[in-house]
């Protein structure tokens, strides 16, 4: 089944407040008629985008000490291999563009549906920006 994310609100309720993610269904409708509140659902999307980021941003790299000595290199990677093999070795973490990846997210669980607009509301976040394509697999 396919949509479309349309935003984030918040269910308020007695004493929690739960984070909702809406999606408007836009292939397969027929099938919202068979997913009931409390399913567990995943959904695939693409990741937003965020260009090009250091190792720090990008893999959780610490970077250098601020102090001993350390001048203009606080963000770096530091070493990228040993002398020996006179090449870096193949799957190094370094910087790059990050996201715009597809992802997956298993168990979301379904808090509310609309099947006469074709809405769902799932609990938590949803891959992608507003407007953006969602695949929506229900495991029956």
């Amino acid at each position: 089944m396919k949509g479309t994310k349309r935003g984030m609100s918040q269910l308020w309720q007695e004493r929690a407040i739960t984070p909702v993610t809406e999606i408007a269904v836009t292939g397969g409708a027929e099938a919202l008629h068979a997913v009931k509140e409390g399913t567990r659902i995943a959904v695939r999307g693409t990741s937003k985008g965020r260009g090009f980021q250091g190792v720090v941003k990008r893999h959780g790299f610490l970077g250098l000490p601020k102090s001993h000595g350390t001048t203009h290199s606080h963000r770096a990677p530091g070493s990228i291999g040993a002398t020996a093999p006179q090449r870096v070795i193949p799957g190094r973490k370094m910087a790059g563009r990050m996201g715009s990846a597809r992802v997956t997210l298993k168990n979301l669980l379904v808090v509310s549906v609309d099947a006469a607009e074709g809405r769902l509301f799932v609990k938590g976040a949803v891959p992608g920006s507003k407007g953006s394509a969602v695949e929506l697999l229900i495991r029956p």
